[in-house]
């Protein structure tokens, strides 16, 4: 992973150099957020820092926060790292390289402060912990608690509304749209969150109740609520959310093909589950 974390960032400051000459008016802020950087992991933690700084605490004072928590645990950059390199491979609204989404895309931005605040947790540094991810919250519109367990190839698309319970589980190479909540069912205590496993891809608006399970390369449909466990490999759809087929892929993560592809029981119809829209971070 570090050979990627290094092929990377030679290609974010690359790109960075490029538009501070093509636009002038961004060469201060593309320098100050990328450019002067040493490691990504400089650049990462200044960039976020700066977004999240408050009246009462500065951006110098996060920056070393995030830059002690990325000494404490280095795979910190190799999930931020596969994170970016997912939001690239998986988003049309990403053309052609890695500074876009590192700049300005705000499901990046989320997850990569939720990763600080999940190793800060870790650490017994809760109150910090919860601290940024009100921030996050305030800030990007996405709240993800920081004790929640979340692996890397992550993408966050749009992100806005997004709601990660305490004790939800997300495996690699996930990807999930805008206003999806895994939360739990009412005011249980305990494992109470929903574990979704590689591959799946869940669609915008949809909803997952409770302490069970979205098997691997699972597809949630725009809008469905989810209260039943979900079979690996099963496309599931509307309210409440039933099995309406399979995908046609292993990982619809990776696909991020928003149809939903009818059982063969059910004839060859397509439902569209989300609206064709212009990306917007």
């Amino acid at each position: 992973m570090s050979n990627l974390k290094r092929k990377i960032w030679r290609h974010l400051r690359t790109e960075a150099e490029d538009e501070a000459a093509r636009e002038p008016i961004l060469a201060s802020f593309l320098y100050a957020a990328v450019i002067n950087h040493r490691t990504f992991e400089e650049a990462l933690s200044f960039h976020l820092a700066a977004k999240l700084a408050s009246a009462t605490i500065h951006a110098i004072t996060l920056r070393d926060v995030m830059m002690n928590a990325h000494a404490a645990n280095p795979e910190i950059a190799n999930d931020a790292v596969a994170d970016l390199r997912a939001v690239h491979e998986r988003d049309p609204a990403c053309r052609g390289g890695y500074a876009t989404p590192f700049l300005y895309f705000k499901g990046y931005h989320a997850l990569q402060s939720y990763r600080v605040a999940h190793q800060l947790w870790k650490s017994g540094r809760q109150s910090l912990a919860l601290h940024l991810q009100s921030r996050m919250s305030e800030v990007f519109a996405v709240d993800i608690h920081p004790a929640a367990r979340i692996g890397r190839g992550i993408l966050l698309d749009h992100a806005t509304g997004v709601v990660v319970g305490e004790t939800a589980v997300i495996e690699d190479d996930v990807s999930l749209l805008h206003e999806v909540t895994l939360g739990g069912t009412g005011k249980e205590t305990g494992d109470r969150h929903p574990k979704v496993r590689r591959g799946v891809m869940i669609s915008a608006g949809a909803k997952i109740f409770g302490n069970i399970e979205i098997g691997a390369g699972a597809k949630i449909g725009g809008g469905s609520v989810v209260l039943q466990s979900v079979p690996p490999h099963t496309t599931v759809a509307g309210v409440p959310a039933r099995p309406v087929g399979k995908p046609n892929v292993s990982q619809p993560a990776k696909d991020m093909d928003q149809h939903i592809e009818a059982d063969s029981t059910r004839g060859t119809s397509r439902i569209r589950t989300a609206p064709e829209a212009c990306h917007k971070h």
